[in-house]
């Protein structure tokens, strides 16, 4: 869950603010200089908070989205560019600083990856060009999911849904070149016209490669048409939400009875997998489809498929032309993005992936304060309070349901800002260098799967961190019973804390963020883990129908939802797959209301800049949200996100809110009213 922080947007307001008491100026700014009151707030409350600031800030053109999560990153990426600059200059021999220096410098120097072309990958091509029977196929797939090259299928380690206390290694379906499997079946203008351009990205690589066109084109086609087969046995994206029907136990020797053509046992060896006589197969017909495929496709076409994925999965780090080709489709095509990001932009996004936490010492050694890590932690307390309160009052579960539900609220962990002292992973023994980029990725790539396989048969380590500082996000984990929230999150630049009233802070932070993250715990697939982080069913059956009913009527209300309406009514969001995330959000609001309905702040109801606490709650909901986005963007969201697009996490869950009718005179006739008799009722 993506946290949008407000406080940057008012930069065009700061010299006002100079002539004034500097704590009322920011918060006039911040919940009143982005509004658009040419719209009501009782139509369309989304735009009425932001539509002033998204029509006056057009989205730059090596973006896809524009809001207040851009701007904060946007100021988080300058402090972490002068990390890495200064880590460059100083080139130390050893340690973090070395790791930091080093990689940056390769992934800047573009002159010698321009020199280098795709030569750094020679040796891996060369050994897919060898391959000649099925089984070297596989064997290959191997030795490529090492490196991070996520070919056929998709595989890693994580803790047992149904024992915490282990970690298992887990297979699942995988290996598109396209973002998810209805690109490859879906009809509408906006998919077909991607569908049909896909073909020709893949051509353009092996053309890259010196393959004549005619030859490339028909690499291409054969490439589609077997993903198009593996799509064909993937499950869709509302169907991977059911934790038991994702959950299928099968001993290491036993994978021969869904893929008897496949040496499994072979090929998890070669991968890395130790310590383990049993893996979790998330969909055993994938598995089944892809024995079939692998033994009767052309050998020739499974080579031209692994070859395109390791070269598409590392066009970032190669020459021009190969990231060209990438960027073409996947940037433009798909996303809508006009033109690419800066060199130095993405050599971030890159280091963040392998070397993060190395970079996350630095970054809160000189940017995150410990009063800053105070007051969030004491916020959770106070929404989780608020929780338990609301939890006693529910008039639709049983008391045995409730104490069970009320044990797992107070078990949820908290970890905030950033790993203690002792806590940090050990990154010293991945290899980096000032050699070439792509090399580094590789190793970095493989210094991972081997971190993670190690943690097969071992003790799960619960204080681990799966996030960095400064990743700009927060998480609930239903394995562990924690939500985790990393100091990047709380950042609000140009802001400090003092400078911000509780309803704007309890409503962007609160209600958004904590609140949501622990509403996970209890949605619906978070409900199904028991305080220990076990896939158990600790609810009563009349407990667990109720639930069922009352979250089913939040999914056919967005199901309602379309982004494209009038002109494309076909396109909508799908209530299903965004259920959890859906119902967070509407959780995150009753109950970051319910926390801040204890402040003084609340209870004295003083107006600030001609807004009640209770309005001040909402903007500072909203503008967590403020976003402008493409249509490409949206679209792919679509089709592949489980968030629904940032419009809907505003004008969505408010109709659901008794006091949001209050607060803003909402009556039948206004578009944000619905009945309360089709209203949720959850919690």
């Amino acid at each position: 869950m993506i946290k949008k922080l407000p406080g940057i947007l008012a930069l065009a307001a700061l010299t006002v603010a100079c002539n004034q008491p500097a704590k009322e100026a920011a918060k006039e700014d911040i919940l009143g200089a982005h509004r658009d009151t040419t719209v009501r707030p009782n139509d369309d409350f989304f735009a009425y908070a932001n539509g002033g600031w998204i029509k006056q800030n057009p989205i730059p053109g090596d973006e896809t989205t524009w809001g207040v999560g851009e701007l904060v990153q946007k100021e988080l990426y300058a402090k972490l560019k002068h990390i890495n600059e200064e880590a460059d200059q100083k080139a130390e021999k050893s340690g973090s600083g070395q790791q930091i220096g080093d990689f940056w410098h390769s992934a800047m120097d573009s002159a010698a990856i321009e020199k280098n072309g795709i030569e750094p990958l020679r040796a891996e091509l060369d050994k897919i060009a060898a391959l000649k029977t099925p089984a070297d196929v596989m064997n290959q797939t191997a030795h490529m999911h090492v490196y991070g090259i996520g070919v056929f299928f998709g595989e890693g380690v994580g803790q047992d849904p149904k024992n915490s206390n282990v970690q298992a290694y887990q297979m699942s379906q995988g290996g598109l070149g396209l973002p998810s499997r209805d690109y490859y079946f879906n009809t509408d203008e906006r998919t077909m016209k991607i569908r049909n351009a896909y073909p020709g990205y893949i051509a353009n690589i092996f053309k890259n490669m010196g393959v004549d066109s005619a030859q490339a084109k028909a690499k291409a086609a054969a490439i589609l048409a077997l993903e198009t087969k593996m799509a064909a046995a993937s499950r869709k994206l509302e169907d991977l939400r059911d934790p038991y029907k994702n959950y299928n136990k099968y001993a290491i020797s036993d994978l021969k009875k869904i893929a008897p053509n496949t040496d499994w046992p072979g090929v998890l060896k070669q991968i890395g997998v130790k310590s383990v006589d049993s893996v979790i197969v998330g969909q055993p017909e994938f598995y089944t489809a892809l024995d079939k495929l692998v033994k009767t496709t052309d050998i020739q076409t499974l080579k031209d498929y692994m070859t395109f994925h390791l070269i598409k999965d590392n066009t970032s780090f190669l020459s021009k032309p190969y990231f060209d080709a990438s960027f073409n489709f996947y940037g433009k095509i798909i996303r809508g993005a006009q033109e690419p990001k800066p060199r130095w932009r993405r050599a971030l996004d890159a280091e963040q992936g392998v070397i993060g936490e190395s970079l996350g010492k630095l970054f809160v050694k000189e940017y995150f304060s410990e009063k800053a890590k105070a007051r969030y932690e004491q916020m959770i307390e106070n929404v989780r309070i608020a929780y338990k309160a609301r939890i006693e009052k529910l008039d639709w579960m049983s008391d045995s349901t409730k104490k069970k539900a009320i044990h797992k609220l107070m078990a949820i962990k908290k970890k905030v800002g950033y790993p203690d002292a002792d806590k940090w992973k050990d990154l010293s023994s991945m290899k980096i260098d000032r050699g070439a980029y792509v090399t580094n990725m590789m190793r970095a790539n493989e210094w991972w799967n081997n971190y993670s396989l190690n943690k097969l048969g071992k003790p799960v380590n619960r204080e681990e961190w799966d996030m960095t500082p400064q990743t700009y996000n927060a998480y609930y984990n239903p394995s562990n019973n924690e939500i985790v929230l990393p100091a990047a999150m709380m950042t609000v630049p140009g802001f400090k804390d003092e400078e911000l009233d509780d309803a704007l802070v309890y409503g962007y932070t609160a209600a958004s963020t904590v609140g949501h993250e622990i509403t996970h715990g209890f949605d619906d697939e978070g409900r199904q883990y028991d305080e220990d982080g076990n896939l158990h069913n600790w609810w009563g059956p009349s407990d667990s129908a109720q639930f069922v009913t009352r979250a089913n009527v939040l999914a056919m209300q967005f199901n309602m939802m379309r982004p494209f309406a009038p002109k494309d009514t076909a396109s909508h969001i799908n209530g299903k797959a965004t259920l959890g995330e859906n119902l967070a959000d509407l959780g995150g609001i009753l109950i970051g209301l319910d926390a801040f309905k204890q402040t003084e702040a609340y209870k004295k109801g003083e107006k600030i800049n001609g807004m009640t606490p209770t309005q001040r709650f909402f903007l500072g909901y909203s503008l967590g949200w403020l976003l402008a986005e493409r249509d490409e963007t949206i679209a792919t969201q679509l089709l592949t996100d489980v968030h629904s697009p940032a419009k809907y996490r505003v004008n969505g869950p408010f109709p659901n809110v008794p006091d949001f009718y209050e607060a803003f005179g909402i009556k039948a006739g206004d578009k944000m009213f619905i009945a309360d008799s089709a209203r949720v009722h959850l919690w």
